[in-house]
């Protein structure tokens, strides 16, 4: 018969040691990775015996950190391909480039405990900055660690920014999807635009949530029928098939489709014309985000602009800061193109 508790056991963390010691832990890490910051003597010994009893190892990483010698920023992104997070790395270099250092990224995949395992691998890797990009997802059970993996690496020297909605205990550069969500919307009504249908993704993915609340919002007061909401994948893949899905059903009562990202519309542009429908001629499409294919589709998208570039540059710069634990929140902007040109008057 096999025990319980025969599996390998978690190592201690630098949380169990301050616990232990009955100490915090910015007091565990300092008696621990020779911080030049003063310990009381009586602190410092109850910490070493602590992590004594517990069998505590710390992080050369985390020491390497608190002195100040490592010179990498490690990015995590949802997905490199994407044009919404390859622009954020762009900027996030552009300010690590000024400060000499160096940008590493790892890819998450949407999944909150990949995002884990990712903070828990860079720990060891010994990255002055810690950025972690892209939408929270409600529901996950990861949370609380991730909070714990990251409060232990900032409290050991480390910088944490986030740039996403403002959920955790650090630093965050936010967006306002929202209120560009919203402001599209009546610019849209201002076009003639009256009957709608949303492409978004899975309600936890709090970006998309907002985004197809914010439109939802801009529409409440103008007298106009409930759009057709369509869940699908956060990706162009999923904009196309909604596309797909949406045809089967049938467009007549839909003049224009709101995707809640620039890849999924264009995917969703893509699934129309594939069914002889013509973008900007039969039926009106919008995005969200400004990407730069956003301008060589045809017709151009219309989208609500996110200063991305923006974003990883102020994300960087707050992280080598002395205010790394500020939030900052950006603007967006409606920018109408082609492919939701002015309907005539009914």
């Amino acid at each position: 018969m096999i025990g319980m508790d025969d599996g390998p056991k978690a190592p201690p963390t630098l949380h169990d040691v301050a616990r232990e010691a009955g100490v915090s832990i910015a007091t565990a890490s300092r008696a621990l990775n020779g911080s030049s910051r003063n310990v009381r003597s009586e602190n410092a010994s109850r910490v070493r015996a602590a992590a004594a009893k517990l069998d505590y190892e710390p992080h050369l990483s985390a020491q390497a950190i608190a002195k100040g010698s490592t010179r990498t920023v490690a990015l995590v992104v949802r997905d490199v391909a994407d044009p919404y997070f390859s622009s954020i790395a762009a900027g996030v270099t552009q300010a690590a480039q000024e400060c000499r250092l160096i940008v590493t990224m790892a890819v998450a995949g949407g999944s909150p405990e990949r995002e884990l395992e990712i903070v828990r691998t860079l720990r060891g890797r010994r990255p002055r900055v810690i950025i972690v990009a892209g939408s929270r997802v409600d529901g996950s059970g990861t949370r609380g660690t991730l909070v714990e993996e990251l409060t232990e690496y900032r409290t050991a020297g480390g910088r944490v920014v986030l740039i996403s909605q403002r959920d955790l205990p650090f630093g965050t550069v936010t967006i306002d999807n929202r209120g560009g969500a919203e402001r599209l919307a009546r610019a849209l009504l201002a076009a003639g635009y009256r009957r709608f249908a949303v492409l978004h993704a899975q309600e936890r993915i709090r970006t998309s949530r907002e985004r197809h609340d914010g439109f939802l919002a801009g529409l409440r007061h103008a007298g106009v029928p409930e759009p057709l909401a369509i869940e699908t994948g956060f990706t162009r893949a999923g904009g196309y098939e909604a596309a797909r899905r949406l045809v089967e059903r049938g467009v007549a009562d839909v003049e224009a489709v709101f995707a809640v990202n620039d890849v999924m519309a264009i995917g969703a542009m893509t699934g129309l014309r594939d069914a002889g429908i013509v973008p900007g001629r039969d039926i009106g499409v919008a995005g969200f985000d400004d990407i730069d294919a956003a301008v060589d589709v045809v017709p151009a998208l219309t989208t609500v602009a996110v200063p991305l570039r923006e974003a990883g540059l102020t994300a960087m710069r707050l992280a080598l800061s002395d205010e790394e634990t500020a939030d900052h929140s950006l603007p967006t902007n409606v920018v109408l193109r082609e492919s939701t040109p002015p309907r005539p008057p009914t």
